[in-house]
């Protein structure tokens, strides 16, 4: 066996896909695949939307995936005919207030210095384009080629793919990275199977860190960020695109998918593994969303979901060969792990069959956090 993958999440599956397709012999192993981050996330595709003063290397790469996206969403839904929601177009930025408003405009003059324009609209024209938004909105941006995608359809797709590129799918727990002389040689499943191979992967997200067997500072410590999200349904056209907002300094998106669902997210918590939905998330959600859109307290309420991010010390993915031969990483995507899903499936499936880091990723290997491992 060439590889084996710890974790079926967006990630997981992304690199499984590619490296099968290389002619690595693969095998993945999770008890549920597409059952944590992946399936709670909204699926915006949004690099711009992220953006961050200091985290301009994160931004490139969040550019470079969203432009795979598109080629591999058409490859994707070729191969298996599933249809994955994928939604080219553009994310209109909204503010409640004038604190609101000053503070995307200081955004929108940071875009501006990294080559990135964004077009700012007056309230009226925020209107023009999202009717059911409130009159009270103040203004916002136009942020172009900021999509999104459906991570339950699009997880379903790519276990298809997996499968019918010949990987294999263990729906076993792993308690244990195997190590032997030095190298990581496989992992052990709960029931005390060993599976082995050539390389190990680990895209077990916020419980990377947490998995036996591998020396000290291998792996940075991955802490859960919490996010609870609130899923509507309408049967009427409502809106035509995503809707990121800032109410009152407290950020929500609003996402539509073309079955009607409308997701509104995400709380952002630090509050270890827990997964508890609280009335209180729920409850800042709807507040702040019908700040931004009134009519969207009369539609039907579909679910309600908690879900936990990975956070890397810096909150930027970590990706590629770890300090322990043998032994690759795919984690701390934290609130990026669906934009970039394309990215991670190729550079970490070239990892592993050329052995090199391609240049795109070359800020976010494991070195960043590299400690000397005792011999």
């Amino acid at each position: 066996m060439d590889v084996v993958i710890v974790g079926a999440g967006v990630i997981g599956l992304a690199i499984a896909w590619r490296s099968a397709q290389r002619g690595l012999d693969v095998t993945i192993v999770d008890p549920r695949p597409a059952s944590e981050a992946s399936y709670v996330a909204a699926g915006m595709l949004a690099p711009v939307g992220e953006l961050a003063y200091g985290e301009e290397e994160l931004l490139r790469l969040g550019i470079a995936s969203r432009d795979r996206y598109s080629a591999f969403v058409a490859e994707l839904e070729e191969l298996t005919g599933h249809d994955t929601g994928y939604r080219d177009e553009d994310t209109v930025q909204v503010a409640f207030d004038s604190d609101d408003l000053a503070f995307l405009d200081d955004l929108r003059r940071f875009q501006e210095t990294l080559g990135l324009p964004a077009t700012p609209l007056s309230g009226r024209e925020c209107r023009r384009l999202e009717p059911m938004l409130a009159p009270s909105v103040r203004g916002g941006l136009l942020a172009e080629r900021n999509g999104s995608i459906d991570p339950r359809r699009l997880t379903a797709a790519l276990l298809a793919a997996v499968e019918r590129a010949g990987a294999r799918l263990v729906r076993r727990r792993v308690t244990r990275v195997l190590v032997e002389a030095g190298r990581a040689v496989g992992v052990r499943t709960e029931a005390g199977d060993d599976v082995r191979a050539d390389q190990v992967v680990l895209a077990t997200g916020a419980w990377t860190h947490r998995l036996a067997g591998l020396p000290p500072d291998v792996v940075p410590v991955i802490r859960p960020v919490k996010g609870q999200v609130v899923r509507l349904r309408t049967r009427v056209p409502f809106l035509t695109r995503t809707v990121r907002g800032v109410v009152k300094g407290s950020s929500i998106y609003v996402v539509p998918r073309s079955d009607g669902e409308i997701v509104i997210g995400a709380t952002q918590e630090e509050l270890g593994y827990d997964t508890t939905v609280t009335a209180g998330g729920l409850w800042e959600l709807l507040r702040d969303a019908r700040e931004l859109i009134p009519g969207i307290t009369e539609l039907e309420f579909a679910e309600v979901c908690a879900g936990l991010r990975p956070g890397s010390p810096d909150n930027a993915p970590v990706l590629g060969p770890a300090a322990l031969p043998g032994l690759l990483l795919a984690t701390g995507h934290f609130r990026n792990g669906i934009l970039l899903a394309p990215v991670t499936g190729d550079v970490v499936s070239e990892a592993l069959t050329t052995g090199e880091v391609p240049d795109v990723v070359r800020a976010f290997t494991p070195e960043r956090f590299a400690k000397e491992i005792p011999a």
